[in-house]
């Protein structure tokens, strides 16, 4: 094979390639051929023939090396060090092992990792390493000094991404020291995975270009986070996921760039307290919290266990987030929701998602209740209501119609689509379906869904999967709803759509 290099060297935003082309092939090359793979799968630009070296991945990089003297120079500086199972290791590393003993299994695993990466490190020259990440949480059995050694070759001051996933056996103290050395001084991008983290006082100082934090699995105290948080200046998101030391999560008022807060199944998490003035987007997934997140927060998301997350969002959220324009709830407890004072004056967008996994959503629950929730959303949009269940034990409609309960006089003007997931036929769903037909005045669009599949044929799933078969004969009484209650009530401006069973995977049923 014959190419060709241009010798200088070309801008690309913060960063610089090697430019280089191949003219014809004089002799056919194997489809198995490395170089055949490299120019083919690796160049983004193959018709004009031109590619940027550092920018490649580090496999394609590595295949580049092989190539010239001149391109293995460009490998050894390469910036993005990524050490997974789908960028750098061999697919036979990760088949399943003949041997019946998985420990053994497990320990040639490690050893041929530890092979891979020290060669790879052992290689490069260190300098300019943009982002390291050691994304190796399918693998156990790695000791300690291996990741000691590792991140002392490449962390060095200039990196920006430093990403550390492990395995959840491992019991690793993530050294703190490897960032004194000037490299915490740029670091961007800061994530960790099922280790012991413990900042000493004066560390969190050197973290002063931090703009992303992701704890999972970390052991961390909520003081010893406070102490890193604190001279955290430029964060702009932080992510916490099931550390269990947390107990008292306090997030400082120096923190002015913070705009994103997601924290997910801290078991032992009981106050969230947050002063960050910028806070916009808060997440939440777990038990029951005391939370107190600031009057800038615009989106919340909260999928809560044990905690009637519903009411709670009617009854404090107005007054504490007044700003509000994007709330999706999630709860397997559920209360029926009275008038209530306050409103969410600017909420433009709600979900509200009931869900069991296993047995019947609360058969007392009233759907219709809902209609004070829609009350105090006078800039509701768009509606999104979800039941997932096994069985349906609220009272049919189509056992007693004769009283469907109205509720004159609540005008809901802005809402223009409706989706309800889960439409059955429950007196209250079909109360609430139609009180919206006739009172949200403006509404384009209702969808009803009268089946929660898991997954959908159409979707590529060889079968469409469902909770339970229950729900496939609760669907098909849901359509007869539709067609003996619903339809009449449908306004010409307004679409229906109506979604039944999949007719190719439970014909049987139908």
């Amino acid at each position: 094979m014959h190419f060709t290099l241009r010798k200088h060297l070309v801008p690309n935003g913060t960063h610089y390639g090697l430019i280089f082309s191949f003219s014809k092939l004089k002799q056919p090359v194997s489809s198995t051929s490395p170089m055949l793979n490299f120019s083919l799968n690796t160049c983004a630009c193959r018709k004009s023939g031109l590619i940027y070296i550092s920018l490649l991945s580090l496999r394609d990089a590595a295949r580049a090396a092989c190539v010239s003297h001149l391109f293995q120079r460009s490998w050894k500086c390469h910036p993005d060090l990524t050490f997974s199972k789908e960028t750098i290791f061999n697919e036979n590393l990760y088949r399943k092992n003949k041997t019946s003993d998985e420990t053994t299994s497990n320990g040639v695993k490690a050893l041929r990792l530890v092979r891979i990466i020290y060669h790879i490190l052992k290689n490069h020259s260190g300098n300019g390493v943009k982002a390291l990440r050691l994304e190796i949480d399918d693998v156990a059995n790695i000791s300690a000094c291996y990741l000691n050694d590792w991140l002392h070759l490449a962390v060095k001051p200039g990196i920006e991404e430093l990403a550390l996933l492990l395995h959840d056996d491992l019991d690793y103290n993530f050294p703190y020291s490897v960032l004194l050395n000037g490299s915490a001084n740029t670091i961007r991008d800061l994530r960790l995975s099922s280790c012991v983290f413990r900042p000493v006082a004066g560390f969190s100082s050197c973290l002063r270009s931090l703009t992303s934090l992701e704890l999972s699995e970390v052991y961390i105290t909520g003081d010893e986070l406070g102490c890193l948080l604190s001279s955290s200046f430029a964060l702009e998101e932080l992510v916490l996921a099931y550390c269990k030391e947390i107990t008292c999560l306090k997030i400082p008022c120096v923190l002015q760039r913070l705009s994103q807060l997601v924290v997910t199944d801290c078991e032992n998490l009981e106050v969230i307290k947050s002063k960050a003035p910028n806070l916009t987007v808060f997440e939440y997934t777990g038990g029951v919290v005391e939370v107190s997140i600031g009057d800038a927060v615009l989106d919340i998301m909260i999928s809560a266990s044990g905690w009637n997350v519903v009411h709670y969002a009617r009854a404090k959220l107005p007054q504490m987030v007044p700003n509000l324009e994007t709330l999706d709830i999630t709860s397997s407890l559920a209360t029926d929701i009275p008038f209530l004072p306050g409103k969410f004056l600017h909420l433009k967008h709600l979900c509200i998602s009931f869900m069991v996994s296993a047995g019947a959503f609360c058969p007392d629950y009233d759907y219709f209740s809902l209609v004070s929730f829609l009350d105090a959303c006078p800039s509701l949009e768009t509606l999104m209501l979800s039941v997932t269940q096994e069985i349906v034990e609220h009272d049919s409609v189509l056992g007693d119609s004769s009283h469907l309960r109205q509720m004159p006089g609540h005008c809901h003007a802005s809402i223009k689509d409706v989706k309800i997931i889960g439409f059955c036929s429950a007196i209250s769903m079909v109360e609430l379906t139609v009180h919206i037909l006739e009172n949200a005045v403006s509404l384009e669009r209702l969808t009803l869904d009268t089946v929660c599949y898991d997954l959908r044929c159409s979707d590529g799933a060889s079968k469409c999967s469902v909770g339970h078969k229950n729900m496939i004969t609760e669907a098909h009484k849901a359509l007869v709803v539709v067609r003996s209650y619903i339809l009449e009530k449908v306004p010409s401006t307004v679409e229906l759509n109506v979604v039944g069973p999949c007719s190719q995977c439970h014909a049987v049923e139908n």
